[in-house]
């Protein structure tokens, strides 16, 4: 007898993970590998965190928390509000998730239902999509490109909603994944004034700020009370595999997300939230983790155009570079399978992040060592310059 598997865990899978799997067999094979595929730091916690959870583990008992999560975290969350951005936030509506991972699904729960209609931009993080479809949302794509600076916009929007019908809710990202733009204030403030007017609920991905190469990011909490606010400690806090983030969330959802988080997680990790306290006073440590990603920036924009990666998206923050290759290959993914396999150098599909237009697109992940970027810069130039002479002979 075959038995039932659930259609929901039919959705595609997230492609740099696959990527990052061939990346480690062939490191585990004995050859060498230059990570530029996974969109993670390539540093560790900082210094005041580990010892916080030193002090921790022994001394306290780890056990449950509140759903919510510990008020001192909360409360710093709220600081960090006043003294970054300006807004005063209610710890009361800070809600400690399991990564940002978990506030995604806590909120897209929360706040649409089944036969929802949720627009996103197209290219932008898979995970999105992929956590709508498996819960029944429908995923309305956005194509967006250079002309607005891979972000969506109110014309856009709206536009939309012209022609296929009105919005549940609309998902937003600056600094975004896999471009690395980011959309200007003024332009923040018109999507949340825009979804505000229409009855969208707008749900801002704020996990990168902290990681900007010139204009600072803006919250959109600081336009709209409605908006769900996602961040985490992964990006800039350095902390990826603690699985620690947190939600601003608005009081109409707040008992929703309570139930929600209260059967799907029990709690956030008890050591991580010890720890995601002391984060906040490390930015001396993650801010130099910040200039190294800079000086990483311009050495790929200045060297991949020689390997001819010329269209190149404006990548104001976080730590990647989008690359339209259409005078390359039609086949982001068997493009990135050669590049590992002939030079070392692990790349993301472009298909990770646009189903319909990823299949020219690559993304570079800027996050490791300065070194690092210069030796793949090298080995990729190396290669497009033979493999590509070659061809035309």
């Amino acid at each position: 007898m075959v038995l039932k598997v659930a259609k929901r865990g039919a959705i595609p899978p997230f492609i740099v993970m696959d990527v990052m799997r061939a990346a480690n067999q062939r490191e585990a094979s004995g050859e060498d590998v230059l990570h530029l595929e996974v969109g993670q730091p390539g540093t560790g916690a900082p210094a005041g965190v580990i010892e916080a959870v030193r002090s921790a583990l022994g001394s306290d008992r780890l056990g449950y928390t509140d759903a919510f999560g510990i008020p001192p975290l909360r409360e710093r969350i709220c600081r960090h509000y006043a003294d970054t951005y300006g807004v005063m936030v209610d710890p009361g509506q800070v809600f400690v998730t399991t990564g940002s991972s978990g506030g995604f699904v806590l909120s897209f729960l929360a706040a649409f239902d089944p036969g929802d209609r949720v627009a996103l931009a197209s290219p932008g993080y898979p995970a999105y999509r992929n956590i709508l479809s498996a819960v029944g949302i429908e995923v309305v794509d956005l194509p967006v490109d250079p002309e607005t600076n891979f972000q969506p916009t109110p014309e856009i929007v709206e536009r939309e909603m012209t022609r296929g019908g009105s919005l549940d809710g609309l998902i937003i990202a600056s600094p975004s994944n896999p471009t690395g733009t980011m959309i200007a204030e003024p332009d923040l403030k018109r999507l949340a004034e825009f979804s505000a007017a229409h009855g969208v609920r707008l749900v801002s991905d704020e996990i990168y700020h902290g990681i900007t190469y010139g204009e600072r990011a803006q919250t959109v909490a600081a336009f709209l009370d409605e908006a769900i606010i996602v961040n985490s400690f992964s990006k800039y806090f350095s902390m990826t595999g603690w699985r620690l983030g947190w939600l601003v969330v608005p009081e109409s959802l707040l008992r929703s997300v309570e139930c929600l988080a209260q059967n799907l997680f029990i709690s956030p990790p008890t050591p991580s939230q010890v720890a995601g306290v002391a984060a906040f006073d490390c930015f001396d440590e993650l801010d130099d983790n910040v200039r190294r990603y800079a000086a990483n920036r311009a050495l790929l924009l200045r060297e991949l155009p020689k390997a001819g990666f010329e269209k190149l998206a404006s990548a104001d923050g976080a730590f990647y570079i989008y690359a339209d290759v259409a005078h390359m290959t039609n086949d982001s993914p068997e493009f990135c399978r050669r590049i590992l396999a002939e030079t070392g150098v692990a790349v993301t599909p472009g298909t990770d992040f646009d189903p319909s237009r990823g299949n020219h697109f690559l993304r570079f992940s800027f996050s490791g060592e300065t070194e690092v970027m210069a030796e793949a810069a090298r080995r990729l130039q190396a290669w497009t310059a033979g493999s590509f002479a070659a061809d035309a002979d």
